[in-house]
């Protein structure tokens, strides 16, 4: 299965979420690639629209590879089994960490129009275009769980096994369309995979 584009997976997901269009979701797209997807999931099942700010930490020299991840609220989520296998020293991983606080920093100040949207006693979905190791997730769900949603719900178009089963306690339902056991990257689910540029997300949200 190859999507043609973001839009299109969300559409995929979408058909998938009708159970949740009685509850007025909030949908949640993980910028940036994650909103396209939120955004065709949202068009399906209606509700509300947002972004849920989080970054990967990646490795230094393996950028796409997460180490960890952190969220808005000051979470921070480590992949202890790739900072070990990696030899990461600690002065490594904390100047990824600082550039990575900045640029959550800046997209909060371009990406955020007024406060988020509540998540308190709603119906949350979380989406992204897709999970390699689940650090970003894991640490999207903790951001939401602090904010009490009644009850947490994390779509996905694509996904490693190994991610399925590492996300899967931190939410109480995971939806995957697709987790084929050799996955090398999420961009190959899809024949259009840009990167998507601040003004892509802000015109999605808006």
């Amino acid at each position: 299965m190859v999507y043609p584009d973001r839009a299109a997976a969300g559409r995929v997901l979408g058909a998938a979420l009708g159970h949740l269009r009685a509850s007025r979701p909030l949908v949640l797209g993980l910028p940036r690639g994650g909103v396209p997807v939120a955004a065709a999931v949202s068009a399906a099942i209606g509700g509300e629209l947002d972004v849920l700010l989080v970054r990967k930490l990646g490795l230094p020299w393996q950028p796409e590879l997460a180490m960890g991840a952190l969220g808005e609220g000051g979470v921070l989520v480590l992949n202890r089994e790739v900072i070990e296998r990696a030899g990461v020293s600690q002065a490594a991983f904390a100047e990824v960490e600082r550039a990575e606080r900045a640029e959550l920093a800046r997209r909060q100040a371009v990406l955020r129009d007024g406060d988020p949207v509540p998540m308190a006693r709603r119906t949350v979905v979380i989406v992204d275009d897709g999970m390699a190791t689940g650090a970003t997730v894991v640490a999207a769900c903790r951001v939401a769980r602090a904010q009490d949603p009644d009850r947490l719900v994390v779509a996905m178009p694509v996904s490693s096994p190994e991610a399925v089963r590492r996300v899967d306690p931190e939410c109480d339902e995971l939806v995957c369309a697709w987790a084929p056991e050799d996955l090398g990257g999420v961009g190959m689910a899809y024949n259009d995979f840009h990167q998507l540029a601040d003004d892509e997300v802000v015109s999605l949200l808006r």
